[in-house]
């Protein structure tokens, strides 16, 4: 895809996130590869709902900055994500409603934050790893990523929202609009006797579709 062709995507798919209440405001952040190893990056401070795709962040491939607005705060986390995944094309953070209550029960499992309800988490996401705390730009937050050793696709930032990588920018985000909706069920049915995925079942969807699954 050429540079012009992914700023006008990545500005498009980020306003469908925002125009369904997937982030609000000013908060998440976007990224993904060009086709000469560089980045495009939302700038800080913007909103998914009105990004410019002449003021998208640039970096080349030394990761320096060439044009474009500053970017977000958060690059730690995305950087973090391309450096330790190769197949990494592609990098969301959302402020999505659901899963960051989810990650606020004192039951979330850090290992494995989404339960089993459906095929689907499974299939875009692997297992989601819930990590701590931390405050809005801390650069540990990339450095926690980069202790899973390119693990995880997706992470849950405690309190703060999801993050995932994908192999270009569509994927990426359909991953993460998967993460959120998986969240929201486990919400709905929390407290119920709803019948998630056995062990067997799991096992089945990571084996038919190769999926990576960190044990």
């Amino acid at each position: 895809m050429t540079d012009t062709a992914l700023r006008e995507h990545m500005c498009l798919l980020a306003k469908s996130l925002f125009d369904r209440g997937l982030t609000h405001g000013s908060t998440g952040n976007i990224s993904a590869r060009t086709e000469d190893g560089g980045l495009l990056v939302s700038p800080t401070g913007t909103s998914f709902g009105r990004l410019d795709p002449a003021r998208l962040s640039r970096f080349d491939a030394s990761g320096v900055p060439v044009s474009g607005d500053p970017p977000t705060k958060e690059m730690p986390l995305h950087t973090a994500f391309y450096d330790t995944r190769s197949t990494a094309g592609a990098v969301v953070h959302l402020h999505a409603c659901h899963s960051v209550a989810l990650s606020m029960m004192p039951d979330a499992d850090a290992d494995d934050f989404l339960p089993a309800l459906t095929p689907y988490a499974i299939m875009q996401l692997g297992r989601v790893k819930l990590l701590p705390f931390f405050l809005p730009g801390d650069p540990a937050m990339g450095g926690a990523v980069r202790g899973l050793a390119g693990k995880r696709s997706a992470v849950m930032l405690a309190n703060h929202g999801p993050v995932v990588a994908g192999k270009d920018i569509e994927a990426a985000c359909n991953a993460v609009e998967e993460l959120e909706n998986t969240a929201r069920l486990a919400l709905l049915t929390r407290g119920t006797a709803a019948r998630g995925l056995t062990d067997a079942q799991v096992r089945s969807v990571v084996t038919t579709f190769d999926v990576e699954w960190d044990t």
